[in-house]
C-alpha cells in the first residue's frame, strides 16, 4: 500500500473542512488517482501535518475534510544556510532539490566572477523546493532568496564556512597540496564559532583574488571536503550533511 501523498498548503489547517485548488485537484485525481473517501495529508510549518480525506473532486477543485493532527509544529532548531554560485539549470536545480531533503532553512544565490548567470527562475526553484519537502516529510520550506554578489556576503557580519579546495601555489593545478584548508569534520569539531552558513563555489573555484577576499574575512572558516574535486552540487550535498552532524539534526539523532 502507497503512503498518502503529502501536500503543502500555505493556509490554516485543522478541524473542518479545506478546499482543494484545480491544481491539486487535477494532481490527486488524474495523476494519483484518487477517489472520494482516500486518504491524504496537508502541512505547513504554522499547523503541522493532518491527515485528511478527500470529501469531494472535480476539474474545479475539491474539499478534503479532516480527522486528525498527525504531526504538531516542529520545535524551532538550527539549520544551515546554503549560499552558493549558481551552475547550469540542471545542476542548479538538483542542488536545490538535495539541499531541501539535507534540511536548509534558506537558499541564497551568490555570483562570483566564475559564476554561469544563466537567468534563475526563482519560481521554478520554489516549486522544486516544495516538492521535495513533500517527498522528505519536512514541514517547512526552504527560502529562495534573489542573487546577491560574493562581496555582499563578505561584508555581511554573520560566520559562515567556504569550502576552499585551492592551494596556495599559484604554478599548479588547483594550487597544489600546500595552503589547502583543513578538513571540514576536524574544524567542524574545534571551532568555539557556531557558523550557520555554508557557500559553495562556482565551477572553476574562486578566482585568487575571491580566495584571497575570503581568507581575509575574520568570519569566514575555510574548510576542505576531501582531496577530490567535486562538483559544485556534490560539494553542497557533502558540505550539508557534515554541518548536520557537528551543528544539526544528524548530531541529535547520533547522540
Amino acid at each position: 500500500m502507497r503512503p498518502a501523498p503529502r501536500l503543502y498548503i500555505d493556509a490554516p489547517l485543522g478541524e473542518g473542512a479545506h478546499a482543494l485548488s484545480p491544481e491539486h485537484a487535477r494532481y490527486l485525481g488524474q495523476v494519483l488517482r484518487l477517489k472520494e473517501g482516500a486518504e491524504l495529508h496537508l502541512f505547513n510549518a504554522r499547523d503541522g501535518e493532518w491527515v485528511y480525506t478527500i470529501a469531494a473532486m472535480s476539474k474545479r477543485g475539491g474539499e478534503a475534510e479532516a480527522q486528525t493532527q498527525r504531526r504538531s509544529p516542529d520545535p524551532a532548531t538550527d539549520s544551515p544556510i546554503l549560499f552558493f554560485a549558481p551552475v547550469k539549470r540542471t545542476q542548479t536545480e538538483f542542488l536545490v532539490q538535495k539541499a531541501t531533503e539535507l534540511g536548509v532553512v534558506k537558499l541564497q544565490p551568490v555570483l562570483t566572477a566564475r559564476t554561469i548567470r544563466d537567468n534563475l527562475r526563482i519560481d521554478r526553484l520554489e516549486s522544486i523546493a516544495m516538492e521535495a519537502a513533500e517527498q522528505s516529510e519536512r514541514l517547512t520550506i526552504p527560502a529562495i532568496c534573489a542573487p546577491i554578489d560574493l562581496k555582499t556576503l563578505i561584508d555581511s557580519p554573520e560566520p559562515f564556512v567556504f569550502c576552499d579546495e585551492a592551494g596556495d601555489q599559484t604554478s599548479e593545478p588547483w594550487g597544489g597540496s600546500d595552503g589547502r584548508a583543513p578538513l571540514a569534520p576536524g574544524t567542524f569539531q574545534q571551532t568555539n564559532q557556531h557558523p550557520k552558513g555554508l557557500l559553495i563555489g562556482p565551477e572553476g573555484g574562486f578566482t585568487p583574488e575571491e580566495r584571497d577576499a575570503l581568507r581575509g574575512c575574520v568570519h569566514a572558516l575555510p574548510v576542505s571536503l576531501g582531496p577530490r574535486i567535486l562538483r559544485a552540487e556534490t560539494a553542497a550535498i557533502v558540505a550539508l550533511t557534515l554541518w548536520q552532524a557537528s551543528f544539526g539534526d544528524l548530531r541529535s539523532i547520533s547522540s
